[in-house]
């Protein structure tokens, strides 16, 4: 049963608890007739209901590759369109275009960077873009018209698995990760170099390059059952040259190798996950009845109506001119929804005022406690708890006038990143390897398909205040 808790004692007294159902009391006797009482009100109730969200604004480096089909979740695919961020600098000192030797695409996955299957193979194919990508660009983007089918850069075959495959290595954090390399035309280098050399005003930004070369349309070929996160996508450039070694009689040479990464997916570009989603029937059926079902990266979000008017009412009834707010916080618990891949609850959402969504995710905003806040799953609890909200009540509470706007909330699925270590980790949210709270960015979350419903039956609404009474 929701109580109601009041906390009273005296200003040097020791402090005692009382409960209550919506009463108040003081526990123990008062050593001066000065009396402090922090009042716990926790008999708020709130409910939710479930909102179509075909479609969300990719804002991150972050790239989803791959089909799925889930029961209980539906089929998902998810192809890519990217723009390149083009190096300053492409080294043509004591380089020749006869010393290109090859070109890959280079796509990393880390460990474990996947929904789905490890083992079933999937093939990737990579087509240039033959016109610019369009700004803003949301997941229902259609590739066709940016594209020729008929002009394949190259293609390969790549699982989820990492012991014994080619490409793993380590971060500088001990992070695992796996190369998928798929080798371009040669002649791709031999253009890049051609061009640096001669007008290298092309190189000057993402724009005059993006004229120059629109881009690839990253698709997948074959294959179903799982989906790949991708956290980098660069193009490099292999050099080999055979040198004379200096000195030597008879005249012997040597093989000299190379390296240079001149093109790479930065979040100042632009890149786009395109997402076709079919959700199965069983979850449309739960959302029509009312459950308030959250689907990710398409699907549903969730709205509801924060009792902000309620929790004033209540705070002007009980407190005085000497009452303070201390705190204001909301938990959800999540109900994790059966399925054949595992699929589980976002690992992070977004709690946004609803007329606010659209131009927090046009943006790059982070949550400032007042109409935006964000929280993270907590699988042991298996619930969210937003518990930074004072600030929104005490905001409402300094208007002349609360309206139906600051109590309409929609709740959905985020992409959190951190600042670690006093730089940018896009990736930290994925590991949880930092210990910062430090936001660097909220974007839309196009990661992988999430699935969970938010029990706003047994949600509850933590409001506590501190009143002083002062003696004669």
């Amino acid at each position: 049963m929701k109580k109601l808790f009041l906390l009273s004692a005296g200003l040097v007294a020791a402090m005692a608890v009382a409960s209550c159902d919506e009463t108040t009391s003081t526990a123990g006797g008062s050593l001066v007739q000065d009396e402090v009482e922090i009042v716990i009100d926790s008999t708020f109730t709130v409910s939710g209901r479930a909102v179509d969200n075909d479609l969300v604004q990719s804002r991150t480096v972050l790239q989803l590759l791959g089909r799925i089909d889930a029961e209980g979740y539906g089929s998902l695919s998810s192809d890519i369109v990217c723009q390149y961020m083009p190096s300053a600098y492409v080294d043509t000192v004591g380089i020749k275009p006869d010393y290109i030797d090859s070109v890959k695409l280079i796509l990393t996955m880390f460990k474990d960077g996947f929904a789905g299957d490890s083992v079933v193979p999937m093939g990737v194919s990579v087509y240039p873009l033959t016109r610019q990508l369009t700004s803003p660009i949301y997941s229902n983007f259609n590739p066709s018209g940016y594209y020729d089918s008929s002009k394949l850069l190259g293609s390969a075959t790549y699982s989820g698995l990492i012991d014994g495959a080619d490409g793993v290595g380590a971060d500088n954090s001990g992070n695992i990760y796996k190369d998928i390399a798929i080798m371009l035309p040669r002649q791709i280098g031999v253009d890049l170099y051609n061009e640096f050399k001669t007008n290298e005003s092309t190189f000057s930004t993402p724009q005059a390059f993006a004229k120059w070369f629109p881009g690839l349309y990253i698709t997948n070929s074959f294959g179903s059952g799982r989906v790949t996160r991708i956290v980098s996508n660069m193009i490099n450039v292999y050099f080999r040259s055979v040198q004379p070694i200096p000195d030597t009689d008879p005249q012997r040479d040597t093989v000299l190798y190379g390296t240079g990464t001149y093109l790479a997916v930065t979040p100042e570009i632009i890149t786009n996950n395109n997402i076709a989603y079919k959700m199965s029937e069983r979850l449309k059926q739960r959302a029509s009845a009312g459950e308030a079902i959250l689907v990710g990266p398409t699907g549903y979000d969730v709205e509801f109506t924060f009792p902000a008017r309620e929790i004033i009412a209540r705070y002007k009834a009980q407190s005085n001119p000497l009452s303070v707010v201390n705190t204001l916080s909301l938990t959800i618990p999540v109900e994790e929804i059966e399925n054949d891949y595992g699929l589980m609850p976002p690992p992070y959402v977004l709690l946004v005022k609803k007329k606010d969504k659209e131009k927090f995710f046009s943006g790059t905003q982070i949550n400032d406690d007042i109409s935006s806040f964000y929280a993270a799953y907590n699988s042991t609890t298996k619930s969210y708890t937003f518990s930074a909200m004072r600030d929104y009540i005490m905001d409402v509470m300094s208007r002349d006038e609360v309206t139906a706007e600051d109590e309409e909330f929609v709740i959905c699925p985020a992409l959190v990143s951190f600042f670690v270590n006093s730089s940018n980790n896009y990736y930290s949210y994925y590991y949880g390897t930092t210990t910062s709270t430090t936001v660097s960015s909220i974007t839309p979350y196009v990661t992988e398909p999430v699935m969970g419903k938010l029990d706003f039956a047994n949600a509850k609404i933590n409001f506590t205040f501190t009143k002083q009474t002062l003696g004669n």
